[in-house]
């Protein structure tokens, strides 16, 4: 990183999951966020306002991009936070926008089917030596035997990691949602479910999915079981592989709640 800036900027690790992102200050007290091979199409979510700035790309000698965006000053949002308005507001916009889809279709990136990314679990969990366990057994089945609810559905792109600590709400109250290295086309189901699940009581959904633009219906209902399901098995994994045990645990104990709405196992 020292070679992209020179040596009049100080570096230094801004934490996240991958390990490749970096806070970047100079004695005028500029401040960058730096992250390697990020988003490709971190351009139009800046021009759209859902994410910080973006300021500069430079591609390396070795085919690595550095992106450079403005270091905001602000925090995550609250768990309590995420029934707010501006959430709602911000997922819709990012799911119903021509110009983001049209992007990602043409980066060249495929639709992500229920089949595949069921394949994926499975796949991973005999990696992981788990595979016969009950609980996973179990949630394979589920995510089996109702598929047909998931297929054949309109895709558009999909965040897929929407924790609270992923939405920023900057000083001038402007609210982004940041880190979109995992982001995919899917049935919007998949976004939809994790907020819900996660965040907006059960009382409440018709209205947020109302403020979303779609209503809600068993339909709707069944789809989002499936991927949050599909989410709660693949963030188990995720973890138990970083031995990190007890997150893990607490992504098991989803599995065994989501047995019990609306699609009886």
């Amino acid at each position: 990183m020292e070679q992209v800036l020179g040596s009049d900027w100080l570096i230094t690790p801004a934490g996240g999951s991958s390990g490749e992102a970096y806070l970047a200050e100079n004695s005028d007290q500029q401040k960058l966020f730096l992250k390697r091979n990020s988003s490709p199409f971190l351009a139009i979510l800046s021009a759209e306002g859902i994410v910080p700035k973006l300021v500069w790309t430079k591609r390396l000698a070795d085919g690595d991009v550095i992106t450079a965006q403005k270091w905001l000053e602000g925090r995550v949002l609250t768990k309590p936070e995420m029934q707010q308005d501006e959430v709602v507001q911000l997922i819709s916009k990012i799911h119903h926008s021509s110009e983001i889809l049209h992007l990602f279709m043409r980066m060249g990136k495929k639709p992500l089917e229920p089949w595949h990314l069921l394949v994926n679990l499975h796949e991973k969990s005999k990696k992981l030596s788990i595979s016969e366990t009950s609980i996973v057994k179990q949630t394979v089945q589920f995510l089996t035997n109702h598929i047909s609810i998931v297929e054949n559905h309109k895709k558009v792109v999909c965040h897929a990691d929407l924790n609270h600590e992923n939405w920023l709400l900057g000083e001038d109250d402007h609210l982004y949602l940041i880190d979109w290295d995992n982001a995919v086309l899917a049935d919007p189901a998949m976004d939809l479910s994790m907020l819900l699940y996660q965040y907006i009581p059960r009382s409440n959904w018709e209205q947020w999915l109302d403020q979303y633009g779609i209503q809600l219906n068993d339909h709707l209902l069944a789809r989002c079981q499936w991927y949050m399901t599909a989410q709660s098995l693949s963030f188990y994994l995720w973890h138990l592989e970083r031995g990190d045990d007890e997150e893990a645990e607490k992504w098991k104990q989803q599995l065994t709640s989501n047995q019990q709405l609306f699609i009886k196992y």
